[in-house]
């Protein structure tokens, strides 16, 4: 995993959680995890990421995630069996 998914991984599982993390990150970080993304109604994507499947929200006004849709995506990579250590100590 590189430096800059490592980062990321760690913020969106960050307390306080961080309300400048970009879409276009987060979409980069799922393909990297094996991810398979496919568009939805309207701003909405279908993600499916080892067996779990989830609807995510583009963001609206700006590229720029809210800490509700952080949360909500920390939910799902948890349920994904995704977290900072496992990827920490896979490398």
């Amino acid at each position: 995993m590189s430096h800059k998914h490592s980062s990321l991984l760690r913020a969106i599982f960050h307390d306080p959680v961080s309300g400048n993390i970009h879409w276009r990150e987060i979409e980069s970080l799922l393909r990297h995890l094996g991810a398979s993304i496919t568009p939805a109604h309207g701003a909405r994507f279908h993600v499916t990421l080892n067996g779990c499947e989830e609807f995510v929200h583009h963001p609206h006004q700006s590229n720029v995630c809210d800490r509700t849709m952080i949360k909500h995506l920390r939910e799902f990579l948890s349920r994904a069996g995704v977290s900072p250590s496992s990827y920490e100590n896979a490398e």
